[in-house]
């Protein structure tokens, strides 16, 4: 019986796993659904396997020297199987017709639903962890013959734990949810951010931002900093950035 086994992941930001690195070796071909964020971690992909791609939102003018390679969507046909790659799901184009499985990243988060005949798979990250969201990939088995496939969470978190937060920042985080160094969820964060965005559009001091939020002084100077520092950054620029300094 003809079987493939194929890598699916996603939101690698610039680290790639020894735990991923494992299980990425055993499949035929990788597919990966953007936030590489730099060619160095594609280029190293691309020398264990066969690798489709799609750009995430922080790949931005390094991605533009391999447009063909890494387009913002991509359509391809692997083992009889039709495939829709996009790095945001809410960015899928609307006819999806005869597409078997749309392949998605960018919110962290491990993810199977599906909607009509078409079925819906994010890896989660298996690179930067976000907050409190687990490290995870994918290995999806192809089986052409039936015209079937079977998927594999993959635990990626590190067998060492990664260096913790600082001490500030979850104190900060703690005082914004009310729970003693309890952690936000990615959604929670993202609504926060979108807001500190718009008052410090609007000329609100950092004091006055800290305030109106119920958040340390320090957590709400890191957000703006960030912000005013980095012209053109999103909400999840921030957030990237945020965790780099944090881990």
């Amino acid at each position: 019986m003809e079987v493939h086994r194929i890598a699916v992941i996603s939101d690698t930001h610039g680290i790639l796993r020894p735990e991923a690195v494992n299980v990425l070796k055993t499949c035929e071909v990788i597919l990966h659904a953007g936030d590489f964020d730099n060619a160095g971690i594609w280029k190293d992909l691309k020398e264990i396997g066969p690798v489709y791609a799609v750009r995430g939102n922080v790949d931005k003018k390094w991605a533009d020297d391999w447009p063909e390679e890494l387009p913002n969507e991509k359509e391809l046909s692997l083992y009889g199987f039709r495939i829709y790659m996009i790095h945001n799901r809410k960015q899928a184009r609307k006819d999806l017709s005869g597409i078997d499985m749309v392949i998605f990243g960018h919110s962290h988060e491990y993810e199977e639903s599906q909607k009509g005949e078409t079925v819906y798979l994010n890896p989660g990250s298996c690179g930067q962890k976000r907050f409190n969201l687990p490290l995870t990939m994918m290995v999806l088995t192809l089986y052409p013959e039936s015209h079937k496939f079977h998927t594999e969470k993959i635990d990626c978190n590190p067998a060492v734990p990664d260096i913790p937060a600082k001490k500030a920042s979850l104190k900060s985080f703690g005082g914004f949810f009310g729970r003693k160094k309890s952690l936000p969820s990615a959604g929670k964060m993202h609504k926060l951010i979108q807001k500190i965005i718009k008052e410090v559009d609007a000329g609100k001091s950092v004091a006055e931002i800290a305030e109106r939020n119920h958040l340390d002084t320090e957590l709400a100077e890191q957000i703006c900093r960030i912000y005013v520092t980095h012209p053109g950054v999103d909400v999840d620029g921030i957030m990237d950035r945020m965790e780099r300094k944090d881990l």
